[in-house]
């Protein structure tokens, strides 16, 4: 399976936090499986950081790219094919951070993880 972590399901992977459910660790540790870390996500993580609302053990990049390497996580970049299916979600979220991730899954056939209710409204296949 390919799966999208959504920002919060990175976080709490990374971090072991309570949040998870068993099968969302289960995916997370099947090595079998493929996980990636969306451009959009470390957008968000540095903004948030930034911003003072998302606090970490180190800078934002520092955590990024260790918690990536330490759980073989790949990165995947937004490119204008997940862009552009933008236009054809209906408006559940109004994150947009969540809408391309939603559009990135679509665009490449990934399942997201999330516990997120409003991205499971979406066309996209996802597993909590």
């Amino acid at each position: 399976m390919k799966v999208l972590l959504d920002t919060c399901a990175f976080l709490w992977l990374t971090t072991d936090a309570p949040e998870l459910s068993d099968k969302a660790k289960a995916l997370f540790q099947n090595t079998d499986n493929s996980v990636y870390l969306s451009s959009v996500s470390v957008w968000e993580i540095i903004v948030k950081h930034q911003l003072g609302k998302l606090p970490l053990p180190s800078s934002a990049e520092d955590f990024i790219k260790q918690q990536c390497e330490k759980h073989f996580i790949d990165y995947l970049a937004l490119d204008e094919k997940a862009v552009f299916q933008l236009s054809r979600l209906p408006n559940y979220h109004r994150d947009p951070f969540d809408r391309m991730l939603v559009c990135q899954a679509i665009a490449n056939d990934l399942t997201v993880l999330t516990s997120d209710k409003l991205i499971i409204q979406y066309p996209v296949s996802s597993v909590w």
